[in-house]
This record gives C-alpha cells, sequence and structure tokens, in this order.
C-alpha cells in the first residue's frame, strides 16, 4: 500500500474528502454525521489532507484564532479548533493522522498559536489517540437524540401542525445518569485540550 504524503487541502480534492471522512466516520459515534461538501471558514484556518494512490485517505481542518475566544473556549492563549479530522479505515493504524496532526501543529506554531482543541464523542479508540498525542480532557456535555417512543411530544407537543418525530439535542444539566437512563442514544460529547509552545521569534 502506498506511504500517504500531508499537503495542504485543494478544492479539487472536495469530492474525495468529502468521501474520506464519511468512510472514517462510519465506525464511530458520528456514523450519521455525513456532509455534502467540504466546511469553508470564514477566518483563517490550517486545511490540510493525506494523499496516497492519488486518493484522499486523510484529512485535518482546524480553524485558528486570532483573538482568545473567538474560536475555541475561553481559555489561556490562542487556540486552534479541530473541526475535521479523520483517516480513511483502510489506512487507519498507520500513522496518518499523526502526520496530519504534527504538520498542523507546526504550522500553527508560526501563527502563533499556544494550543488545540477537540471535540469528539465516547468512542474509547478516539480517546486513547488523543490522550497517547498529548491531549486532555478539558470540558464535557451530552448529545442526546430523543425518538417519538420515548416522550418526544410530552417534551415537545404539537404546535401549529408542527409534528415532532425526533430530536437532538445538548444536555448540560448535573444528572447525566438520569438522561442515560431515559433515553437509548446518548453520548458524552467530550473536549479535548493540547498545548504546546509557539514558535520562537529568531534574535
Amino acid at each position: 500500500m502506498a506511504t500517504a504524503s500531508v499537503r495542504p487541502y485543494r478544492e479539487s480534492d472536495e469530492r474525495g474528502w468529502v468521501r474520506c471522512r464519511a468512510l472514517s466516520f462510519l465506525g464511530s459515534a458520528y456514523y450519521d454525521d455525513v456532509r455534502r461538501e467540504k466546511e469553508r471558514y470564514d477566518g483563517p484556518s490550517i486545511e490540510l489532507v493525506a494523499e496516497a494512490g492519488g486518493e484522499v485517505v486523510g484529512l485535518l481542518d482546524v480553524e485558528l484564532e486570532r483573538e482568545p475566544g473567538a474560536v475555541c473556549s475561553e481559555r489561556a492563549g490562542l487556540g486552534g479548533m479541530i473541526w475535521n479530522i479523520g483517516t480513511h479505515p483502510d489506512h487507519q493504524r498507520r500513522g496518518v493522522a499523526a502526520a496530519l496532526l504534527e504538520e498542523a501543529e507546526r504550522l500553527a506554531r508560526e501563527e502563533s498559536l499556544v494550543r488545540f482543541e477537540a471535540w469528539t464523542r465516547d468512542d474509547a479508540h478516539v480517546h486513547a489517540w488523543y490522550e497517547s498525542h498529548g491531549f486532555e480532557l478539558v470540558d464535557s456535555y451530552l448529545h442526546v437524540y430523543v425518538e417519538l417512543d420515548e416522550g418526544l411530544r410530552d417534551l415537545f407537543p404539537v404546535a401549529e401542525g408542527l409534528r415532532p418525530v425526533k430530536l437532538f439535542a445538548h444536555y448540560v444539566g448535573d444528572d447525566r445518569d438520569a438522561i442515560k437512563r431515559r433515553f437509548a442514544r446518548v453520548h458524552d460529547c467530550v473536549l479535548f485540550e493540547r498545548r504546546f509552545e509557539p514558535e520562537s521569534t529568531p534574535r
């Protein structure tokens, strides 16, 4: 199998990017988070792909802050939010994501960033990857999917002809165990942070 090389994203990569993201997320708790086109960012960003055999086999997008708290949580120092990171299933466990992260960090240091943030769900292998690359868990809440037979219309009755049939919600309360008992599909949504030193300025 061809070795993957990391390079900046190009507009011509979009179809491969979308396909790679969908397949890389398929085996995770984000299996139904499907996009039909690549995200665009209003501000500065680092957008990388890993390519092997002419195909996109990995991807990483980081949106960069110019003011603390503008993109990431209000924590010390300028940050970059990792909105998308993934590796095609046929190329996983070959260091593709690590190579993308290393290049993204190198570029972020040049922009005076001191940390990355990344939100993810409760996949043990994903948590293990982040932790093995120096990320620490710093915050969390719940993603809750409510189905019709789970009392959805008790929570949100029919109003003005609008009939709720499914709900996706964030739970930020204190009784997470009760929410997990009540609804079948509940995910911990957790924030990881990796701190690093900015590029030193030549004297």
